[in-house]
């Protein structure tokens, strides 16, 4: 294997498959010398690879004859096509072929293949969907948003584990502050489950700093921002609707008058970095984050630009080793655990949580 990390694509999952996934990860090949492998019907990847001019690029193709579709039961990647795509993109990485994934296809499906085949990380019951998102300072990463729609307290409190590490490691910030998303900053406000997750997060060393609200994701106080899926993608839909509206309304309103139109030779420069700032695609993919193995789910829609921006990221979080930063993180709350210090994520219960 190359000492670089290698990047598995699967290439047929998404809307616009493989013509998309083909050509960002030629262009994260060519832009970043990333080596890839793309993994799909091998017969339409290479007629596909033939558009584009790979020379000295590091790419190879694996054929995976089968295709979970965005319709199918997440359980196909698992008990029914066992040579699909996303199956074989995560075999690779139990092979020892490819350290990370990168899918546009079926988000479930991606989730069970990557449980089923590289297994949680000891100390997570549930991986969760995480995503980055712009706000007045930076960044702040949100999760979960739609891997489990229910959750219990003691799958918060292991999401906002991962999200710290995550966010100390491929954000850069060195004690993330942690929020519960909530409906006010209140103690008394909240549900049965946040109010059971705050109570057992404010027992652990994390930099808990208690319930959040929506508009906090994008002030720039909170740096990570924990929720149970159903919320967590209702909240991303939300976003990227807005965002979207905002442009359309905004181009709108400059094409509307003459005058407006010449105001916009004077903003364009900032208009551009605006629309870069909060255009999805800059931000690639979303990490599936508590397997033993590093995965990006990119939009079944996602532009090759976004496409390429997913392979970058999971580049770079094998490149940080986020998941061993994860697994020694969870060794020491063991330890302390075991010692009696009860100082950690609360106790040895509320990092094994409930079953699947």
């Amino acid at each position: 294997m190359s000492n670089s990390p290698i990047v598995a694509v699967d290439v047929m999952g998404g809307d616009h498959a493989p013509a998309h996934e083909i050509a960002g990860a030629v262009m994260a090949a060519r832009q970043w010398q990333i080596p890839i492998v793309l993994v799909g019907q091998a017969e339409s990847v290479k007629a596909e690879l033939l558009r584009h001019d790979v020379t000295g690029l590091d790419i190879s193709v694996v054929h995976a004859s089968e295709i979970v579709g965005m319709q199918d039961p997440a359980s196909d990647a698992v008990r029914k096509k066992k040579n699909s795509s996303i199956r074989v993109a995560f075999d690779l990485i139990k092979q020892g072929t490819a350290n990370a994934v990168v899918s546009t296809g079926n988000s479930g499906a991606t989730m069970a293949a990557g449980m089923f085949v590289l297994k949680r990380i000891p100390g997570i019951d549930r991986p969760a969907i995480a995503t980055v998102v712009p706000n007045l300072k930076d960044q702040t990463l949100i999760l979960d948003v739609g891997g489990n729609v229910d959750c219990k307290p003691p799958h918060l409190v292991q999401f906002a584990l991962m999200g710290s590490v995550y966010a100390s490691q491929m954000l850069g910030k060195s004690k993330p502050r942690v929020g519960l998303l909530s409906n006010g900053e209140e103690e008394s406000k909240g549900n049965d489950l946040t109010r059971e997750a705050s109570l057992a997060l404010k027992k652990t060393s994390l930099n808990y700093v208690g319930y959040t609200e929506g508009r906090d994701i994008y002030n720039g106080h909170i740096d990570v921002v924990v929720c149970d899926g159903f919320v967590g993608n209702v909240v991303l839909k939300v976003s990227e609707g807005l965002a979207e509206a905002m442009s359309l309304m905004l181009r709108e309103e400059l094409n509307s008058r003459l005058l407006s139109r010449l105001g916009y030779l004077l903003v364009r420069p900032a208009l551009k970095a605006f629309r870069k700032k909060i255009d999805y695609a800059e931000y690639g993919g979303a990490p599936l984050l508590g397997i033993q193995g590093t995965a990006m789910i990119c939009h079944g829609s996602s532009s090759p630009r976004a496409i390429m921006n997913a392979i970058k990221m999971a580049y770079d979080s094998e490149t940080s080793q986020v998941n061993r930063k994860l697994n020694e993180r969870l060794e020491e709350i063991r330890t302390e655990n075991h010692g009696g210090s009860g100082s950690d994520v609360s106790s040895t219960s509320t990092l094994q949580g409930a079953e699947l």
